[in-house]
């Protein structure tokens, strides 16, 4: 079928919830006032991005978050707490570091694509959550920025989505002053898509992910892995693979259906296969 019309109620209980309507999956984190990655929001997070994997009710994930800060990047509180452990925390930051690298790359590595909706101020660790999202969409109040260095603590581990979506110059920027950047220069440097007002951030999301979630499933999921690799080989690798691509693409039942559809001037009927 073309769309999906299953609805899940918005499960409430912990630092993430769920609700699934139209195809499209809403995460949402809720771990006032900051939304910070905490070791339960990204396990959390992580949970219900690999349940989403294989459920073919869901087409599309946003991650939006609850109140004016999108997400404050780890806990700092919670860091600081581990510095009273026999290793002064060595094993509790290496846990972190590495579950937050997991979640980025379940994000990139995702055969579903996931939107960020930002609607508050998104720095360090909760930028680079932005920057890890295949398509970001701002609210003209959004904020990003990179401020580890104020704090002696480079962000190193953001650096590595933003230095993938932005430039390196622009990148070397925030991460060497740490300053706060508005939305409309975020889109100008690339980190975002989109920029809208307050009140229309929502609906343009559900715009944008319901249009996405129209389009069949495994066509898109060939495109998002694709896109992905063929973005880390030289010219002549990526096209040789993008060609087998196509090929094996071109052989998919939805493929011929789309194909089909286009010429005979009619609306398809996705398989997922």
């Amino acid at each position: 079928m073309a769309e999906v019309h299953a609805l899940r109620p918005q499960t409430q209980s912990g630092p993430v919830h769920e609700v699934l309507e139209k195809g499209v999956l809403r995460l949402t984190l809720d771990s006032p006032p900051a939304n910070a990655l905490s070791i339960a929001l990204m396990e959390r997070l992580r949970e219900l991005l690999d349940k989403a994997r294989d459920d073919k009710a869901v087409r599309v994930i946003v991650i939006s978050a609850v109140g004016r800060i999108f997400s404050g990047g780890h806990d700092l509180k919670e860091i600081t707490l581990h510095r009273a452990d026999p290793d002064r925390g060595s094993a509790f930051f290496e846990q972190t570091m590495r579950l937050c690298a997991d979640l980025m790359q379940a994000i990139v590595n995702h055969p579903k694509p996931v939107i960020a909706e930002v609607a508050g101020l998104a720095t360090a660790a909760g930028c680079q959550l932005v920057a890890s999202c295949d398509l970001a969409i701002a609210s003209t109040e959004a904020t990003f920025c990179t401020p580890g260095v104020n704090i002696g603590l480079f962000c190193s581990t953001p650096m590595v989505a933003l230095t993938r979506n932005v430039s390196r110059k622009q990148a070397m920027e925030m991460l060497l002053t740490g300053e706060t950047i508005e939305a409309t220069e975020a889109r100008e440097f690339g980190l975002i898509n989109r920029v809208v007002p307050p009140e229309y951030l929502n609906q343009v999301v559900n715009k944008y992910a319901e249009a996405i979630a129209s389009k069949s499933p495994l066509t898109v999921k060939i495109g998002k892995e694709a896109f992905y690799k063929q973005a880390e080989m030289s010219l002549s690798d990526a096209y040789d693979y993008t060609a087998r691509v196509m090929v094996e693409n071109m052989m998919a039942r939805d493929a011929e259906e789309g194909i089909g559809a286009f010429i005979g001037k009619r609306k398809p009927e996705w398989t997922g296969e």
